[in-house]
């Protein structure tokens, strides 16, 4: 049987994400789930192994471009114009909608796999909304009022750090920024005792960033094919989610891709590793607020994600691989988006979210 190159690309789209899958329900590797330890228990452990999954993806990715296996000027974390305002606003959003779930887009589909029938709600209401906001209502508004607000990096033909260290000094340093940042992550990330004590932490984060190593690897490779050439990505799970369900929807008349393959990838490996540990199980929301809940953070997650250009994975570590000025600046505003989500789940109004956060501020 011979496969088409969308095909091609897919099915290692789907492999990855099997292994993304795996990591979040044998690995425990969740972005919120890491927040609300450090942020609640004062736990670190997860937040390490998500920083050794940047470091991987980091080091893999800087070299493999070094040397020319594949071009990363071609990634849409490098363009010329960087959407600042998007990325702020949207990364809050994002981070707000994730607390309110529970999860990102990513832990939803790992969560389907395991049996939650609320997260197949959170998944139709952030692929939906994400469509909205790229081609839709909302993404009239984004249009007009985010678009617009825009940060120019022509000078170094790219907004990559590296780029614009280079720039500036006037020579090219190659991979040397990139490693560097990669070994600061890893050692913070190993160093601590109780960390390298939890094998499944550790080898959860090898693995992730192994994955969106793969995800490079396979577009720019596999997916360099002149005839049938195909964007140049890794995993990300916002626009992706509306990906596939248009695909579902249009199955006969539509080309599967990287990221409807990744999709389809979790949750087979997220089903798998709840098999595995005999932890699937059927669940579903208590009450109304429950659900509301969950319709709303996932209204946030995907209008977010698309105006901040990508999610917890895109932009936390797929971007962060390219060394794109976004991914710091979205990634901190998803941090501080859960934070204030928290407040909010915890104090239950909009004006105990503020005390809240300005009580949490003057204790830090």
């Amino acid at each position: 049987m011979e496969f088409t190159t969308p095909q091609l690309v897919a099915l290692f789209g789907f492999a990855g994400g099997a292994i993304l899958g795996l990591a979040a329900r044998v690995g425990r590797f969740c972005t919120m789930g890491a927040l609300e330890d450090a942020f609640i228990g004062n736990d670190l452990r997860r937040l390490r192994s998500w920083a050794l999954a940047i470091a991987v993806a980091l080091a893999l990715t800087q070299t493999l471009a070094f040397f020319g296996v594949i071009d990363l000027s071609r990634s849409i974390y490098l363009a010329t114009d960087f959407q600042w305002l998007g990325a702020i606003v949207g990364g809050l959003m994002f981070g707000v909608g994730m607390a309110l779930v529970g999860t990102c887009g990513y832990g939803t589909l790992a969560r389907i796999g395991g049996g939650d029938l609320r997260a197949v709600v959170t998944f139709l209401v952030m692929a939906v909304c994400a469509y909205m906001a790229m081609r839709g209502v909302t993404g009239l508004a984004r249009q007009s009022l985010i678009a617009p607000w825009v940060l120019s990096f022509e000078f170094s033909n790219g907004m990559g750090f590296d780029a614009v260290v280079d720039t500036v000094i006037g020579r090219d340093t190659g991979p040397a920024l990139g490693l560097l940042i990669a070994v600061a992550l890893a050692i913070w990330a190993l160093r601590d005792a109780a960390f390298r004590g939890e094998p499944r932490l550790v080898i959860s984060g090898v693995a992730v960033g192994l994955a969106v190593t793969g995800g490079w690897l396979a577009t720019g490779l596999v997916g360099s094919d002149p005839f049938a050439p195909q964007r140049l990505e890794s995993f990300s799970f916002v626009r992706p989610l509306g990906d596939a369900l248009v695909y579902l929807m249009t199955f006969s008349g539509a080309t599967i891709s990287f990221g409807i393959g990744s999709v389809f990838g979790v949750v087979a490996g997220a089903l798998a590793g709840a098999l595995f540990k005999r932890e699937f199980r059927w669940e579903a929301c208590d009450d109304v607020r429950e659900l509301r809940r969950h319709m709303v953070g996932a209204f946030l997650m995907g209008t977010g994600g698309v105006m901040a250009f990508g999610c917890t994975i895109g932009q936390g570590i797929s971007a962060f691989s390219t060394l794109s000025v976004s991914a710091p600046v979205v990634l901190l505003s998803i941090v501080a988006g859960s934070r204030l989500g928290l407040a909010w789940l915890l104090e239950g109004s909009l004006a105990g979210l503020i005390g809240g956060y300005v009580r949490s501020s003057g204790d830090g």
